[in-house]
């Protein structure tokens, strides 16, 4: 049920990608990979990074392209596979995207609250900022693109300012040796960067109510990784010239500092509140249509896909908001940030084979001619793994097997 008057154009779509792509995680990553990559071969996890996430890019250009329905990776799986390996991607989206919601929101209330000069307790504030995200995103789809647009807008001023300060400057890349990196190191680094560079991935979710998403939805998804990717590059470039980048708690802050004076540096540290706040509200106006999207008789049912007239899945949004509030306040939410980069490698793997499958039936206009980057996908996406964690694989299990429950509890319910 699209309505002109509510769905999205190509200008909203880009500002979804880019907002989703530049969010906490770049604020904090140049320290984490100089930890792992010292020196200019830091650089160089940005670029193998986005290099390879290019053909992921490519994958739900393709398929984003093809199906103008609300979903992404999960109404690709279905079509290609059925509903129980649609479920899997579907359900681990929505868990992982409320785990990174959660996190990013804790953080937003611990670094806002005092900025602001707010004095009430954590939890207090960082159930706060889930109401007034969950109401915002409420309000419809429209009301929502004009908060992602205005806020992508605004959090990328200071890391632009950043980036022209650096070089104006012409300064010398690093005066910090390399040195030898072990290939574990550099794959804990991708993994990193991974994690600070997804988002791009969401810009098909909402394909069902974008205008002309044939054409709309595969330019932004490209365009949305191709500019965070060189915006990356060039922001860790300023970053590796300070003297001691891995015990910088606040790299980007300290690198405009030392290029563009404390006015600088102050803006960037509000560029971080800026841009915390808008990768979460756009989580929250996106989140919930992962899970309206399992709202079928073969899913979790019919009712968690009702939705109001301004095309916001209300059922869903409610949920998602509830388990957020849950989240944040059990606290220690640091260590679910894992599962968002073991889960995103997820859903890339199975929407790469998901194209080789539609495309080999030549199912939606696709034709095995299509199907190039597919291969380069799942190498990608093997490599990647190999870095995380047997505890990362084992919590994404353990997602899987909840889902799988509550899946067949719904089956055996409504029999």
């Amino acid at each position: 049920m699209k309505r002109a008057a509510e769905s999205l154009g190509f200008g909203s779509l880009l500002a979804l990608g880019i907002n989703g792509i530049v969010g906490v995680g770049i604020f904090f990553a140049p320290s984490e990979v100089g930890a792992l990559v010292p020196g200019n071969a830091g650089i160089l996890v940005y670029l193998v990074t986005a290099l390879a996430l290019s053909p992921v890019a490519f994958v739900y250009a393709t398929l984003g392209g093809k199906f103008a329905e609300d979903g992404g990776p999960y109404v690709w799986a279905r079509a290609a596979f059925g509903p129980m390996v649609g479920f899997g991607v579907g359900w681990i989206a929505w868990v992982s995207a409320v785990f990174s919601t959660s996190a990013v929101v804790s953080g937003l209330a611990e670094h806002a609250g005092p900025a602001l000069g707010l004095t009430l307790p954590h939890r207090v504030l960082s159930l706060a900022c889930v109401a007034v995200l969950a109401g915002t995103a409420a309000s419809g789809l429209r009301p929502s693109a004009w908060v992602w647009n205005g806020v992508t807008v605004l959090k990328l001023i200071p890391l632009a300012a950043l980036v022209v300060a650096f070089l104006w400057a012409g300064a010398p890349l690093s005066t910090t040796p390399a040195g030898s990196v072990s290939p574990t190191s550099f794959g804990r680094a991708v993994l990193v960067v991974v994690f600070a560079t997804q988002g791009f991935e969401i810009v098909p979710v909402p394909a069902g109510n974008a205008r002309k998403s044939a054409r709309a939805v595969p330019v932004a998804t490209i365009a949305a990784l191709g500019t965070a990717g060189l915006l990356y590059v060039l922001l860790h470039a300023a970053c590796v010239t300070l003297p001691d980048l891995a015990h910088t708690a606040a790299p980007l802050a300290e690198a405009g500092r030392h290029f563009g004076g404390s006015s600088l540096g102050r803006l960037v540290l509000v560029g971080t509140n800026v841009s915390a706040l808008g990768i979460a509200f756009g989580m929250f106006a996106m989140t919930p249509r992962y899970l309206a999207a399992l709202g079928s008789d073969d899913g979790l049912g019919r009712w968690v896909a009702r939705g109001s007239p301004h095309q916001v899945p209300l059922r869903a949004l409610v949920v998602t908001a509830l388990a957020v509030a849950v989240l944040v306040s059990a606290g220690g939410l640091r260590e679910l940030f894992a599962l968002s980069s073991v889960a995103v490698l997820a859903q890339y793997c199975v929407s790469a084979a998901s194209l080789v499958a539609l495309g080999l039936r030549r199912r939606r206009g696709l034709s095995p001619r299509q199907l190039w980057p597919a291969p380069l996908v799942l190498v990608a996406a093997a490599v990647v793994a190999h870095a995380a964690t047997g505890t990362e694989l084992a919590v994404a299990g353990g997602v899987l097997l909840v889902g799988a429950v509550l899946r067949g509890m719904h089956h055996v319910v409504s029999r």
